[in-house]
């Protein structure tokens, strides 16, 4: 029997999230695990009159060629996925993975390795997108690895993705136009501001959205959304942040992160949990010294922290900053093969100030 919730997914993806077009190519990519989710979807697809082609992600493949492949096989790139990226109209990645413990015991130096050698197919997805040849959409189907990382039977996992992506309403695409509206309101009041100063445990931290757009994320690339972003300045972020929740990357999780900034570059970076990979990932590049996005998380219906931060980055009550590359909508660009997104609660004794200006205390915005 097809579960109901999820043909309410998948209309909400298709015709809200990705606005599937008669006759563009829209591929969906994802695990074996998340086939129902998939399936509504390609359904959901042919009845816009568009083509849906599915690209499998079996379990276990990437621990194989991370733990196994040479250094020139981690530099491959697959020609199938640049000619996707090259010329897909849309393209829906579904997470959801059996293991996503599977690649803890994987080198952080191997991780890096192969995200850059991915720089030619990542150029080809940015550039397309930027152009506005090219739509994606990230999304989630509940599974028991999800649910154990979460603490949760699946059964209140499912229910926790469902209602925190809206599907629990009566209509979510109105569900999501009237959240839209909202932080519209948040998103033109910060457009008026320029300095940022950030207060909360262990947190004094300072930055410049000069030049830069804050963009009003509806539900549209992340699904769930809820949030309002912008790219800092690159080199104007001075100052020290600690990071609440612990920073999770490839299934490793890194606790208690505390970084430094002194114009704009990371000047230290301690963890007591994963330093290693922590140190590791910010030597990615010459762009993952610096800060690619600072976001406020706005939905107030995500609750509780799961170690999946497509929903943590989201929760109301929460900022979260990125190292790495920006997004181009915000203005000039950070160009890096990192975005890393860590996680900051704000819900007890959190400010920030705009302009010299306290807008935003205890996780709640005050002045819209």
């Amino acid at each position: 029997m097809r579960d109901k919730r999820l043909i309410k997914y998948a209309n909400t993806l298709v015709n809200y999230s990705l606005y599937v077009k008669k006759n563009e190519w829209v591929v969906i990519r994802g695990s074996e695990l998340a086939m129902p989710l998939i399936k509504e979807c390609f359904r959901e697809i042919l009845k816009v009159g568009a083509h849906p082609t599915v690209l499998l992600i079996p379990d276990g493949i990437s621990e194989i060629l991370l733990k196994e492949g040479s250094d020139d096989q981690l530099r491959f790139n697959s020609p199938l996925m640049m000619e996707t990226y090259s010329k897909a109209d849309k393209v829906l990645t579904i997470l959801g993975d059996h293991n996503l413990k599977a690649l803890t015991a994987i080198p952080g130096e191997r991780i890096t390795l192969q995200r850059r050698a991915n720089a030619p197919i990542t150029k080809i997805f940015k550039d397309r997108v930027a152009q506005q040849q090219m739509d994606w959409t990230l999304c989630l189907y509940p599974t028991e690895s999800g649910a154990q990382e979460a603490g949760m039977s699946l059964e209140d996992y499912e229910s926790f993705v469902f209602e925190g992506c809206l599907i629990d309403t009566t209509d979510p695409v109105a569900s999501w136009k009237s959240i839209r509206d909202h932080q519209q309101t948040m998103v033109d009041y910060l457009n008026t501001k320029t300095k940022f100063h950030i207060i909360a445990q262990d947190t004094d931290l300072t930055l410049s959205t000069e030049n830069r757009i804050w963009i009003n994320s509806d539900g549209h690339h992340n699904f769930p959304s809820g949030e309002v972003f912008t790219a800092p300045e690159k080199e104007s972020l001075n100052g020290k942040i600690r990071f609440s929740f612990p920073g999770i990357y490839s299934g490793q999780e890194i606790e208690d992160i505390k970084l430094t900034f002194k114009n704009g570059r990371v000047i230290d970076a301690t963890a007591k949990q994963g330093e290693d990979l922590l140190k590791a990932l910010i030597e990615t590049d010459e762009g993952s010294h610096f800060a690619g996005e600072f976001a406020i998380g706005t939905n107030y219906g995500i609750k509780k922290f799961t170690k999946n931060m497509l929903f943590d980055e989201k929760i109301g009550g929460t900022i979260h900053l990125a190292l790495g590359s920006s997004y181009p909508e915000c203005g000039p660009v950070n160009d890096s093969l990192l975005h890393w997104d860590m996680l900051c609660d704000m819900k007890t004794s959190g400010e920030i100030y705009a302009d010299g200006e306290l807008f935003y205390k205890n996780g709640q915005f005050i002045k819209k």
